[in-house]
């Protein structure tokens, strides 16, 4: 099926896209079909699963929370997380979960919630919903994969033959960055532009834009609202936030004539950038999916450099980055994946280098192979990129790990830019290349937080 830039860009909350907003949209889903078939009045109890990776970083990444506020009617792209910790304490007070804001039914938090640390066949991050009458009968029961940046599948898509899944036909279809490239040739178009009049099928190319700046301006937001807040990330690993202060020492070192200071200022704004939107996904609060929640500095970061530095930037510089940078995430997502708890995370800071890489050297008047090559480079150096989140957090090492990928980047698309657009490994190849290392790497590198950092640096 095509995948919409749209797809990958998603509004919601942090801190995680895999184990935060697809659970919460799942379980949105789930009342609206209750709904849908007259099912809610029969409800008077329910019952969440949750499976290997959900289960065992699902604490950390509010996964059990994110749940309850989708049942509770809370859809991702819209809720106010300030309401969520209220929410939450009021059901473990009542033990009644307001069902989709219609009827209250007993859900006992410590009983109806469950953990199981086997996973499901089809993917790591699964997910079962079950409702039972006052009886005890089954109501409607169905199963939900989170499969990375908010994606979500349900069982019945999963058993169907693919040829049943259907879905719009658009003007340029690609599968591979070399069918990418050809059809950038035949066409005469750049990765930007095709991108849009593929995206012309489900919206006009105003909607397009207006919806593109609208994301934007909510990236622009968690920058902002990154810098503005301090104080101790929530977790009980006392992480400290960074942002805040680290942007006060930059503008107040602007004239300092040390040699890092002098020469690589623009890092440090793109550093701090990445931090600001890490360290407010890591809070819980509003984000954008680019591809994923762990990954989702990169992106805001390296536009908000080119934003900042580059004379006479404007909202097309923006619509056209975004859209050469979904092109790519495209590619990741059909051909690998773009879960930590599939590939590691080399599929969440790995594609969102390459998607950033391919963005910014299409604004800066690359050719298509040029934005193929910004994308292989930034891909390639971060493969075999484990996801070992301590205390199953998105903050150690993720934080810093997306200010580091930004710099890998901005490197990436100048290396390409310098050169022809000629080079020895392809993108596909590196795209690939992801796909085997993930099935290689072992689980606990998957976001379980089973190994890695994540059990050596704590202390038994």
């Amino acid at each position: 099926m095509p995948i919409s830039v749209f797809d990958l860009f998603k509004i919601g909350v942090g801190p995680s896209s895999s184990h935060t907003v697809g659970p919460m949209q799942a379980a949105f889903n789930y009342v609206a079909t209750l709904r849908e078939h007259r099912l809610l009045d029969q409800v008077e109890r329910l019952e969440v699963h949750l499976y290997g990776s959900l289960s065992a970083t699902g604490v950390g990444h509010a996964t059990d929370h994110a749940i309850i506020m989708g049942l509770m009617g809370e859809r991702p792209d819209r809720i106010d997380p300030s309401m969520i910790g209220p929410a939450i304490q009021a059901l473990k007070d009542s033990q009644l979960l307001p069902l989709g804001r219609q009827i209250d039914v007993d859900f006992d938090w410590k009983n109806d919630l469950y953990f199981h640390e086997e996973s499901l066949p089809h993917h790591p991050n699964a997910m079962k919903l079950a409702a039972f009458t006052h009886q005890g009968d089954l109501v409607y029961e169905n199963t939900y994969y989170s499969v990375g940046g908010g994606f979500v599948v349900e069982q019945a898509q999963v058993d169907m033959p693919l040829d049943d899944l259907g879905g719009v036909t658009i003007p340029y279809n690609f599968d591979t960055a070399d069918e990418l490239l050809a059809l950038c040739k035949k066409e005469q178009l750049s990765v930007s532009r095709l991108m849009l009049e593929n995206e012309k099928v489900w919206r006009t190319e105003e909607e397009v834009r207006n919806e593109l700046w609208r994301i934007w301006q909510v990236m622009c937001e968690c920058i902002d609202n990154g810098l503005t807040h301090e104080g101790i990330l929530p977790g009980g690993l006392n992480v400290k936030r960074r942002a805040k202060l680290l942007h006060q020492h930059l503008q107040a070192a602007e004239q300092n004539d040390c040699l890092i200071a002098s020469t690589f200022s623009a890092m440090e704004w793109v550093n701090i950038f990445a931090l600001a939107v890490n360290e407010e996904n890591a809070a819980g609060g509003r984000m954008v999916t680019a591809p994923t929640n762990g990954a989702a500095g990169i992106i805001p970061a390296v536009l908000h450099y080119y934003m900042k530095f580059q004379p006479n930037a404007c909202e097309k510089n923006v619509v056209d980055f975004l859209l050469a940078a979904g092109a790519i995430g495209i590619l990741c997502k059909k051909n690998a994946s773009i879960s930590g708890a599939e590939v590691g995370c080399q599929g969440e800071v790995g594609s969102a280098c390459a998607m950033a890489a391919a963005g910014l050297a299409d604004v800066m008047g690359g050719t298509p192979e040029q934005v193929e090559h910004a994308a292989e480079i930034g891909l390639e150096h971060n493969l075999g990129l484990t996801c070992d989140p301590v205390g199953g957090l998105v903050q150690i090492p993720c934080i810093e790990r997306n200010a580091i990928a930004t710099v890998k980047a901005i490197n990436a698309a100048q290396m390409a830019l310098r050169g022809d657009g000629t080079h020895f490994i392809s993108l596909d190849k590196v795209i690939r290349t992801m796909r085997d290392t993930g099935r290689d790497m072992l689980d606990k590198y998957k976001e379980t937080s089973k190994g890695g950092l994540a059990v050596n640096a704590i202390e038994c």
